[in-house]
C-alpha cells in the first residue's frame, strides 16, 4: 500500500524507537509489553519498532540493541551478573559462611537494567579498524568485537570516531560489525608459575607447557614510581663481563642502553647478563621484538643450555606478528617484571630491541593516519619509551625494596648514535654501552667502544673491592686509543711510548670473553689487580689470555681462601692487592 504523503509526515513527526532484540526463543506478548513499556519510558519515545532476529548464540533470555547501546538480558548475562556477586566469597576460609552468602546471594539476586555503549565498524583493514558509537570509550581501552577479536584504542578522535588496532585476525570483522566496551585497560594474566615459560604479549604460552594458571590480572600499562616510592641505586647487577663491571657498571633499578649496529654481539651481551645472574637470587625478564622465530628459539636454546631458563621469563612476539602484538610487547613484558619487583624480587628486564618497536608504533601510527614527523615517526615516539623505561627503579624499603633493572637494546645504521630513536632513547637512560662494529670485527668481543660509552651511575654500583681494584684502567685504555692512532703514522717510538702501547694491548687482551661464559667477582678483581701491576707487559701478546686463565685456575686451587674473600668479604685492601700481586709474580716466574 502507497502512504500518502499526509501520513508520511505524521511517522516522521513521530519519534519511532528500533529496538532489535537477538534470542534463541523470541519474547511473547506478554514480555514485549513490559519491554515496550521499559523503553518508552527509558528514551521517551512515541512507538517502538521491535526487529527481531534468532541467534542461537545467546542461550537464553534476549541481548537488546537500541542505537549504540546494549542491554543483556541473557542467561549468560545474568552468570555474569552473578559470578562479579560471588567474588568476594574468594576470600572466605569456613565453607559454612561461604554456603550461607552463596544462598542469601541467589535469593536476593536481582538482574541490573544497566545497558553498555555499543559501536560499529565504519572500515577496516591492515589491523586497524575504525569505529564510532563508543563515546565514552578511553585511550588504552580494551574493546570486543561480535567474532571474538580484541583490540585496543589508539586513536581518539574529535568527529566522534575512535581508531583500534587489532590483537587477531580482521577477515571476520566488516563494516557494520558490533564492538563493545569492556571497561578494563590492555592486561597480562600472571603468577609466579611463569618463570621457566615462553609467553606471547597477551599472556598465553606458546612453549607447548600447557596453561600458567595464572590468578592475577596485571595492566600492561603502569605509572611509573614516584619519587617518595624510588631511592638511589646503590648494588651492582653483575653482568660477568668484565669490560663493563669495570668500567661501566650497572646497579639494580638502572636503565642502560645496549646500542651498536646489527650483528655486533648486542643481544650477546645481554643473554651473557641473565646466566650470570645464576643464584643471585634475580629473575630475569627476555623481551624479543620482531626478531626471527629462529633466533628467539637459539636464545631459548642457550638459557636452557646454562640452566637460566628456571629464573627467567621470555615474552615473545618475532617478526611474523601483527605490529599492535609487537607494539605491546615490551609493555607485557614490563608488567610481568613490576609483578616481581612489587614482591620485593630484584628483576633484570631486556628489551631486544626499542628500534623495532618504534618501527612498529611507526606502522600503526602512519595506518591510523596521524601525522608523520621526523624519518616518518610520530612526535609522540618519546613518550612512547619514556613511560615504559621510567618504571625500572630501586623502590624503597616501605614499598618492598624490589628493583627492576632495564638494558633496552638498539640498533645502529652505520654507527649512527645521532639518528632519531638512539638520541631519544639516550636521553632517557642512565648510561649506554656502545659496541663498535670495527672492534667487533678486529676479533674484540665484546666490542665495546670505551670513549663513546658511559655509565651514570658509577661507582655507586660496584662493590668496594671493585671500584678499588679498577683503578685507571679506563684512562690506560683510552690513551691507549688514541697513542695506537698516531703510532701507524710511523716512525721511532721511545721506550716509554712503545712499553704504554704495550702495556694497552694487554689490557685490550684481558678484556675478551668467549660468549656465554660470565667471569666471577674475584676472576674480575685478580685479572684487574694483575694488570695494573703491569704482570702481563713481557708476555707474549698472543700468549695473554692463556696465561691469564692458568693463573686464575692457580689462585682457585692454592689461594681458595683470597677467591672466599673478594666473593664475600667484598673489601679491599692493601694487604689483598699484594697478596694477589705476590702470588702472581710467583706463578709467571715458575710457569718460564
Amino acid at each position: 500500500m502507497i502512504k500518502n504523503s499526509f501520513e508520511s509526515s505524521q511517522e516522521q513527526e513521530q519519534n519511532v524507537l528500533t529496538v532489535e532484540i537477538q534470542c534463541m526463543t523470541p519474547p511473547d506478548e506478554q514480555q514485549l509489553e513490559k519491554m515496550r513499556a521499559f523503553f518508552l519510558a527509558e528514551y521517551q519515545a512515541d512507538e517502538i519498532d521491535f526487529v527481531i532476529k534468532r541467534d542461537p548464540g545467546v542461550v537464553g533470555g534476549f541481548r537488546i540493541f537500541v542505537g549504540d547501546e546494549n542491554y543483556d538480558w541473557s542467561t549468560l548475562g545474568r552468570i555474569r551478573q552473578l559470578r562479579k556477586s560471588f567474588q568476594s566469597l574468594q576470600k572466605l576460609q569456613d565453607p559454612a559462611q561461604i554456603i550461607s552468602l552463596l544462598r542469601e546471594d541467589i535469593q536476593n539476586f536481582e538482574l541490573h537494567v544497566g545497558h553498555q555503549q555499543v559501536g560499529f565498524v565504519v572500515s577496516v583493514g591492515d589491523g586497524i579498524a575504525i569505529i564510532e558509537g563508543l563515546r565514552e570509550v578511553e585511550y588504552g581501552e580494551i574493546v570486543l568485537f561480535d567474532c571474538g577479536v580484541k583490540g585496543m584504542v589508539q586513536d581518539i578522535r574529535a568527529d566522534g570516531t575512535n581508531g583500534i588496532v587489532l590483537f587477531g585476525d580482521d577477515s571476520e570483522i566488516y563494516e557494520g560489525s558490533r564492538v563493545v566496551r569492556t571497561q578494563r585497560t590492555a592486561g597480562i594474566p600472571i603468577s609466579k608459575k611463569i618463570l621457566g615459560r615462553i609467553i606471547d604479549p597477551l599472556g598465553k604460552p606458546v612453549d607447548g607447557g600447557g596453561e600458567i594458571g595464572a590468578k592475577e590480572y596485571y595492566p600492561i600499562e603502569r605509572p611509573a614510581p614516584g619519587i617518595i616510592e624510588r631511592k638511589s641505586v646503590g648494588r651492582p647487577m653483575e653482568t660477568g663481563i668484565l669490560a663493563i663491571d669495570a668500567m661501566f657498571p650497572i646497579g639494580r633499578g638502572q636503565r642502560e642502553l645496549i646500542i651498536g649496529d646489527r650483528q655486533t654481539g648486542k643481544t650477546t651481551l645481554a643473554v651473557d647478563t641473565i646466566i650470570n645472574q645464576k643464584n643471585k637470587d634475580v629473575v630475569c625478564v627476555y623481551v624479543a621484538i620482531g626478531q626471527k622465530a629462529s633466533s628467539i628459539a637459539k636464545v631459548v636454546s642457550t638459557l636452557k643450555k646454562h640452566d637460566a631458563m628456571d629464573y627467567t621469563v621470555v615474552v615473545s612476539s618475532p617478526a611474523s606478528d601483527a605490529a599492535s602484538l609487537q607494539y605491546i610487547a615490551p609493555y607485557a613484558g614490563c608488567a610481568v617484571a613490576e609483578y616481581f619487583m612489587y614482591h620485593g624480587r630484584d628483576v633484570l628486564i631486556v628489551y631486544d630491541d626499542l628500534s623495532k618497536h618504534a618501527v612498529a608504533y611507526r606502522t600503526l601510527s602512519l595506518l591510523l593516519e596521524r601525522s608523520p614527523g621526523r624519518e616518518a615517526y610520530p612526535g609522540d615516539v618519546f613518550y612512547l619509551h619514556a613511560r615504559l623505561l621510567e618504571r625500572s627503579a630501586q623502590l624503597s624499603d616501605t614499598m618492598s625494596g624490589g628493583s627492576m633493572t632495564a638494558l633496552p637494546i638498539v640498533e645502529t645504521q652505520a654507527g649512527d648514535v645521532s639518528a632519531y630513536i638512539p638520541t631519544n632513547i639516550i636521553s632517557i637512560t642512565d648510561g649506554q654501552i656502545f659496541l663498535e662494529s670495527e672492534l667487533f670485527f678486529a676479533g674484540q668481543r665484546p666490542a665495546v667502544n670505551v670513549g663513546l660509552s658511559v655509565s651514570r651511575v658509577g661507582g655507586a654500583a660496584q662493590t668496594n673491592v671493585m671500584r678499588k681494584s679498577v683503578g685507571t684502567v679506563r684512562l690506560d685504555l683510552a690513551q691507549y686509543r688514541e697513542m695506537q692512532a698516531f703510532s701507524q703514522f710511523g716512525g721511532d717510538l721511545d721506550a716509554g711510548t712503545a712499553r704504554q702501547l704495550k702495556y694497552g694491548a694487554g689490557l685490550m687482551q684481558l678484556l675478551r670473553q668467549q660468549k656465554n661464559a660470565p667471569m666471577s667477582l674475584h676472576r674480575q678483581v685478580i685479572t684487574l689487580i694483575c694488570a695494573q701491576a703491569r704482570l702481563f707487559v713481557d708476555v707474549p701478546q698472543k700468549e695473554i689470555r692463556l696465561v691469564q686463565q692458568e693463573l686464575l685456575t692457580y689462585f682457585e686451587q692454592y689461594k681458595s681462601a683470597v677467591c672466599h674473600k673478594i666473593e664475600h668479604g667484598k673489601t679491599y685492601s692493601d694487604e689483598l692487592k699484594n697478596e694477589i700481586i705476590d702470588t702472581a709474580k710467583r706463578f709467571l716466574e715458575n710457569r718460564k
